[in-house]
């Protein structure tokens, strides 16, 4: 199938009504067309507004993303895309995935029209490959990638589809502090005068803590491996607790158990495809977070994750699997 053809379509009882509405829409539209024109256009439209699903009717229909939002991982598959609430219809976005169509559906249902920043946390395909997606409608204001352009091919791709769209590339700087609306964070990875590893991009992610005002905090990790993430407790003894934690890698069985033990997340999301060939998340990982307090989600069987809330009201809100991804 073409990337982004099929249409995302919500599971559960919420599906099967939407399902039915549809169907019954369109048994009404073909009887009616001949007598009744104006009614089959009534049906029409709305027959349209069901398949198309704009955000207002996405939330009432599924009831995600929830009022409030301030953190959502999106469903895209095998590769990452997260998504921080900057203000209406605006949002700082970490990644966008292997694929077009999933950054995009997710950016839609979520109401998100202008992105002030996409992060690039480095230039492996699963993280990169759907910038289209995000580009897709929106004004952009700037594109951040890592330091290290490797692979070259995908770093190319970046740039090539930056120009394109006009959006101007700029490279994160070792501690540099932003803010864009109710979000503040900074960079903490990589370090500054110091290259990947050979063979290993995924040592130059960019990493992120975040905080949101009136909210929770976030460390946002990347693809990093145990020999950066053992560099990021050695660089930041004093890091602090996170509410929520993007976990390393999507999963993968290679994490620094010190740096959990220091963070101590109250919620873990994880983003992995659904059956993917690499295992992730791991289960060992898995048992890790759980055992040092963590709530752990994964898109591979929660679908897109909101965060909503904060204190003793923090709470993940999943959104499900949808029937097109299987």
């Amino acid at each position: 199938a073409l990337p982004g053809a099929e249409a995302a379509w919500p599971g559960g009882w919420r599906g099967g009504l939407l399902l039915a509405v549809v169907t019954v829409l369109v048994l009404l539209a073909l009887r009616r067309v001949p007598r009744h024109p104006w009614t089959a256009a009534v049906c029409a439209v709305l027959l349209l507004l069901a398949v198309l699903r704009p955000p207002p009717l996405t939330r009432i229909v599924t009831g995600w993303p929830p009022p409030g939002w301030t953190f959502a991982m999106c469903d895209v598959g095998q590769g990452d895309a997260a998504v921080l609430a900057a203000g209406d219809s605006t949002a700082v976005v970490v990644d966008a995935g292997p694929d077009p169509g999933p950054a995009d559906r997710c950016l839609r249902d979520l109401g998100v029209t202008r992105v002030p920043l996409l992060v690039l946390t480095h230039f492996h395909a699963d993280h990169v490959a759907g910038l289209p997606g995000v580009l897709r409608g929106r004004a952009i204001g700037a594109i951040q990638t890592t330091v290290s352009e490797d692979p070259p091919e995908q770093a190319a791709f970046v740039r090539r589809t930056a120009a394109g769209a006009r959006v101007p590339v700029v490279r994160a700087r070792p501690g540099e502090q932003r803010r864009i609306g109710p979000l503040t964070w900074r960079v903490l990875w990589p370090r500054a005068g110091t290259a990947p590893a050979a063979g290993e991009p995924n040592d130059s992610s960019v990493t992120l803590f975040v905080r949101v005002a009136r909210g929770p905090t976030l460390l946002l990790l990347g693809d990093l491996e145990p020999p950066a993430q053992r560099g990021l407790s050695r660089d930041y003894p004093t890091l602090p607790p996170v509410d929520v934690l993007k976990v390393a890698h999507h999963g993968s069985p290679f994490q620094h158990p010190g740096l959990l033990r220091d963070i101590r997340p109250r919620l873990a999301l994880i983003s992995a495809g659904r059956d993917n060939p690499y295992g992730h998340p791991s289960p060992r990982t898995v048992d890790a977070l759980r055992a040092g307090g963590a709530a752990v989600l994964r898109t591979d069987t929660d679908g897109a994750i909101a965060v909503v809330g904060a204190g003793a009201g923090l709470r993940a809100v999943p959104r499900g699997r949808l029937l097109n991804n299987g």
